[in-house]
């Protein structure tokens, strides 16, 4: 068996050594940037065809779930039942189902925890790296608080029962934050099976833990204790994606990589303080019990209002939050087709509305709405719904009507998070000596940027379900590109960093890791998942295909996976085969490699025809040799006064003396009319023509530095003033991808004086200063600085510039990337 073994290995090597040979280059360098791509994709399938559409046969998980939940305020814990009712559409039989249970990443067992670099748990990425880095990991306050508040609290998921529909215990197994349930029956194709999980957690304090959901304290309201907001997410046990890729998802969640969830059904009831203000994915189905008759009129009210309608107004809130109930209240809610379910309580919230209407859409209205508390203020009355419709409005026109009834913006502790139909967003104002609030330009910009950011992930991904897990780019990246297109129509004077100029630094920095790397083995998420895939995507819109041409095909992979769940190579396939071009060498050279633009214009040659009339040739020849600089030797000859021999013997010149070597003699024309004579006829007349027309022949000399081929855009400015653009496809490269040489011809008239390469900044070339010709003085900075004698104060300096270079590569979402 062994010795067998051995032979299959060895006979498996050799078949992937001959295949690899098969495109291997051995002789010479040359390196072909457009290869196609479909030899790195998987093979199209009944499931997913060549096109990039969804197969025939595709198919996917549904999972349902009844949910009964309790919030204990003073215990900040959840208790819950629920009940789950899980759909097998594969063709699979299935002997067990994969949990996730999110909330034990929290444990200090975990192994988010176990594998933390430094920083105790929940370990955002900045801890991570500095510790890495050249200097000493020094404790924060941040990573002491963290390590108390685990130590001080049990975490992670009480897991209290797990049984079938008629209550008899299944066998289940916690493997860190998944749980597998052996089913007393293989569940066939086609089959369901109903199961039950009551469950229980301690609720973490998001500001403690760096989670993406959790509670916030708020020990200086008038009530006594203070008054709590709770964001809820990841709350409850949900079961992982089962692929036609894949199989089971069942990657542990470690932080940063976030999720992969089944499109279901949602019954959901909240047992809260009766106070309380619930805000909650799905549409509210019991209104006359949570809500008083004035409330219930302001919301009919707000459907049709032009501008937003409170709720629950200011002092309203106000007056809410200085008391507190022993009652509670259940709030039920309802959601239809959608892969989660979160939700938002506090009694410090107000609330307001505002009605979007979609003319022929299947979802006419669609209720925006904000949830916040006193700590809003002003900036989120002003901006947090309008920002809301407005997402609403561009996203749609980039994809499809927004399909749900509710979209709405709460503010809380998360920087900003996603779910289906209900974000979380941070921003707030801040608090004045005169006991007034306001907001500073940087957080008017960030409210607008992540409610923007974040409802634009109701699309992406939580409608087109890609694979967070493993592709963050697929919905952080196609989402801040979508995000920049909805952001400069708001206020292009934002800085939404999504522009080719904004990746460069990122793009020939040595960490940067290929884009299709997995989320939690990217270095820096920004860069990598945010902002230089929707970078790439702005340069293929607005500079490779073009408008009409990217939108299209966009639109079209938005509608294609509506519901259904996308990979990589259906986002390939289908912007190629929509667009109908081909784009394998972007996606190579963007997505799979560590490549950079930069093109160097490198040299220019002004070449003329030769006419072979010695009558134009030779007298061009002659004023080429005037246009020379005269001889030094010459010039301080003539200066001294020295006389040439024959001007002191004259008598000694002849005819060559008198004439110069470009005058013309009958044999010169003699030997044209021969070769005029020898040419077909269709040969001289495209000859005379071009001599006739007499134009200007420039060779421009380019190379490729960064290896990542793109087009090369020009701009020639002539002799008279004008400029001209001029557009070269990628395509030039095929062939020589290192270096290329390019003829431009110009009518006589118009002399080139100078060409830039990109001179709009549109395909992110990291080095400008090879990009003009003849070459510029390129304006820098330099910034006067004191030379720092203490060590300490240098590695402090060194620590901050470090978070300072990571907060940038945090992105929008301000997540909790560990």
């Amino acid at each position: 068996m062994f010795n067998k073994t051995i032979s299959i290995g060895v006979l498996w090597l050799a078949f992937v050594a001959t295949a690899g040979a098969a495109i291997n280059q051995t002789k010479g360098d040359f390196e072909d940037k457009f290869r196609q791509l479909d030899e790195s994709l998987p093979t199209p399938n009944v499931y997913r065809n060549a096109a990039g559409e969804p197969g025939h046969k595709y198919w996917q998980q549904q999972v349902d779930y009844k949910i009964k939940a309790t919030l204990d305020e003073e215990k900040r814990r959840i208790t819950a039942k629920q009940t789950i009712t899980y759909h097998n559409n594969s063709p699979d039989t299935l002997k067990y189902l994969w949990v996730q249970l999110d909330q034990n990443k929290f444990r200090d067992d975990s192994l988010s925890a176990t594998t933390t670099t430094f920083g105790g748990i929940g370990n955002r990425g900045p801890a991570t790296s500095a510790a890495t880095s050249s200097t000493p990991a020094q404790l924060s306050l941040d990573a002491l608080r963290r390590q108390q508040f685990v130590d001080d609290n049990v975490l992670g998921y009480d897991i209290k029962a797990v049984t079938d529909s008629s209550g008899n215990a299944l066998h289940h197994m916690i493997n860190g934050t998944n749980m597998r349930i052996d089913l007393a029956k293989h569940l066939k194709p086609g089959k369901k099976v109903v199961f039950k999980i009551d469950y229980a957690f301690n609720i973490v304090e998001e500001d403690a833990v760096s989670a993406r959901s959790g509670y916030e304290h708020f020990p200086d309201d008038e009530r006594e204790g203070g008054n709590d907001i709770f964001l809820l997410a990841q709350w409850f046990p949900r079961l992982h994606a089962y692929t036609d890729y894949e199989a089971w998802t069942n990657k542990e969640f470690i932080g940063r990589g976030e999720f992969t969830l089944e499109f279901g059904n949602y019954d959901v009831e909240l047992t809260v303080p009766a106070d309380h203000i619930v805000s909650s994915t799905g549409a509210l189905q019991n209104p006359r019990d949570v809500l008083t008759s004035t409330q219930r009129k302001r919301l009919e009210e707000a459907e049709n209002a032009e501008r937003i309608v409170f709720i629950v107004t200011a002092e309203e809130a106000l007056e809410n939050e200085k008391e507190g109930s022993d009652k509670t209240k259940t709030w039920q809610f309802k959601a239809k087709n959608v892969r989660d379910f979160a939700w938002a309580s506090s009694r410090k919230f107000m609330w307001d509305a505002r009605g979007h209407h979609q003319e022929g859409s299947d979802q006419p209205l669609v209720m925006a709405m904000s949830f916040y508390p006193k700590e809003g203020g002003d900036l989120w009355k002003k901006y947090s719904t309008e920002a809301v419709i407005q997402t609403l409005e561009v996203y749609s026109r980039f994809s499809f009507d927004y399909p749900y009834p509710v979209a709405q913006s709460v503010n809380g502790p998360v920087g900003g998070m996603e779910y289906p139909m209900i974000t979380f967003n941070g921003p707030r104002t801040e608090l004045q000596d005169d006991g007034s609030r306001t907001y500073t330009q940087a957080e008017k910009r960030f409210l607008i940027g992540v409610v923007i950011h974040e409802i634009g992930h109701i699309y992406f991904p939580m409608i087109v379900n890609s694979d967070e897990r493993q592709w963050t780019w697929m919905d952080e990246g196609l989402n801040s590109f979508l995000d920049g297109v909805a952001g400069r129509e708001w206020d292009p004077t934002i800085p939404w960093g999504v522009e080719p100029r904004d990746i460069t630094d990122y793009m020939k920095s040595s960490s940067q890791v290929p884009i299709m790397t997995q989320s939690d083995s990217v270095l820096h998420l920004g860069p990598n998942g945010y902002t230089k895939p929707a970078a790439a995507l702005n340069i293929l819109r607005e500079t490779i295909l073009g408008r009409e041409r990217f939108d299209f095909a966009f639109k079209e992979y938005a509608t294609r996976w509506k519901y259904k769940r996308p990979t990589p190579s259906d986002f390939f396939r289908t912007m190629e085969e929509a667009s109908g071009v081909d784009l394998d060498w972007f996606w190579r050279g963007w997505f799979y490699s560590t490549d950079h633009v930069d093109i160097s214009l490198d040299k220019i040659s002004k070449l003329r025809l030769d006419t072979k009339d010695p009558d134009i040739d030779f007298a061009r020849q002659r004023q080429e040799e005037l246009d020379k600089p005269l001889s030094l030797t010459d010039e301080r000859n003539k200066a001294e006064g020295k006389k040439l021999w024959i001007e002191r013997f004259p008598d000694i010149k002849d005819f060559y003396d008198e004439n110069d070597r470009f005058t013309v003699t009958n044999k010169e024309r003699n030997k044209y009319h021969k070769f005029i004579n020898q040419l077909k006829p269709w040969e001289k007349a495209a000859f005379e023509r071009a001599v006739k027309e007499d134009k200007n022949y420039y060779v421009l000399d380019f190379s490729n530095k960064g290896g990542l081929v793109m087009p090369i855009i020009l701009e020639l400015t002539f002799a008279d003033g004008s400029t001209e653009n001029q557009y070269i496809p990628a395509e030039i490269w095929r062939r020589t991808p290192k270096a290329v040489s390019k003829m431009i011809i110009t009518d006589k008239n118009k002399e080139l004086v100078s060409v830039t390469v990109d001179p709009r900044w549109e395909t992110a070339d990291v080095d400008t200063s090879n990009n003009h010709y003849p070459r510029k003085i390129i304006e820098s900075r330099i910034e006067a600085y004191k030379k720092k004698k203490s060590t300490k104060k240098v590695s402090r300096d060194i620590m901050q510039d470090i978070k300072t270079e990571l907060n940038k590569d945090s992105g929008k979402d301000k997540k909790a990337d560990e």
